[in-house]
């Protein structure tokens, strides 16, 4: 009986999983077949008799894509990386250091996961627009610099830190910024990866803001870039071409995921599990 329960439950995994990769075996599967290949397939094949590399060039030449990895790469490091400096700072105060009404304001800092997002990007928009940023990295990072969800994670992760190794530095003389970067952060590395490599697939894949905040070619990330490339780029019905640009512009996530992959699954345990 236990034979068959695991044989069950391996079998729908299977199943479930070709599905869930299905899709990106036919993204890269069409980006190798040549445009008159596929209209020419009246049921479509799921193998490629002529593979062509000429999709990929064209992802390049026909379309300033470079540039559009350039701009994403650039918002992805500086917005994770002002990102963390943030959060890292408003965790440990909200997790560590003693002030009146601490508990309140965290809660009612909480009650902003509560208000839509539609409302905050007008807000955001608003603002960037009457201090003249658009069309800048400055207006495309600066509203991305918080996240009330990874305060939380953090904060959740540091309370778990025992409190006698905050009161054994103290006597030390360690000063808090010191105690929260030599002792803190190293037993909290996890849950810190995870939230990097979150924020970096955040990033990357971003398209609201950016094309509410951005209407010049200069600044477009690859998100907004995939629209350029299907309205002037390859046109509308040069579907492998368009194919070969999103496996170009996924490819960074899928290997990034697959490195750290144990991280994130460690880090997201190790902030929801408490003592």
């Amino acid at each position: 009986m236990e034979k068959i329960k695991k044989i069950i439950i391996y079998a729908f995994l299977s199943i479930w999983g070709i599905m869930v990769l299905f899709p990106f075996y036919w993204m890269v599967l069409t980006s190798f077949k040549s445009y008159a290949s596929y209209n020419g397939e009246k049921i479509p094949k799921f193998y490629v008799t002529d593979p062509t590399f000429a999709n990929y060039s064209g992802a390049f030449s026909q379309v300033p894509l470079g540039r559009y990895l350039l701009n994403t790469l650039i918002f992805t490091v500086v917005t994770t990386a002002v990102m963390v400096i943030v959060i890292t700072l408003a965790a440990f105060a909200f997790s560590r250091l003693e002030f009146k009404g601490r508990d309140l304001l965290f809660t009612v800092f909480l009650s902003m996961m509560m208000i839509p997002s539609e409302l905050i990007v007008i807000t955001n928009f608003v603002t960037i627009t009457n201090m003249n940023l658009r069309n800048t990295f400055t207006g495309l990072i600066l509203p991305s610099v918080m996240s009330v969800f990874y305060v939380y994670l953090l904060r959740e992760n540091f309370a778990q830190v025992p409190d006698q190794l905050y009161y054994a530095a103290k006597v030390d003389g360690t000063s808090d910024l010191k105690y929260l970067f030599r002792v803190m952060l190293p037993i909290c590395r996890p849950t810190v990866v995870t939230i990097i490599i979150l924020k970096v697939i955040e990033c990357w894949n971003s398209y609201v803001w950016p094309r509410l905040i951005t209407d010049d070619k200069n600044y477009f990330l690859v998100s907004n870039g995939i629209q350029e490339i299907r309205q002037n780029g390859f046109g509308r019905e040069n579907i492998p071409a368009m194919m070969a640009a999103v496996v170009v512009i996924s490819l960074p996530l899928i290997i990034l995921f697959l490195i750290f992959r144990k991280q994130i699954m460690a880090g997201v345990s190790r902030g929801g599990t408490k003592g």
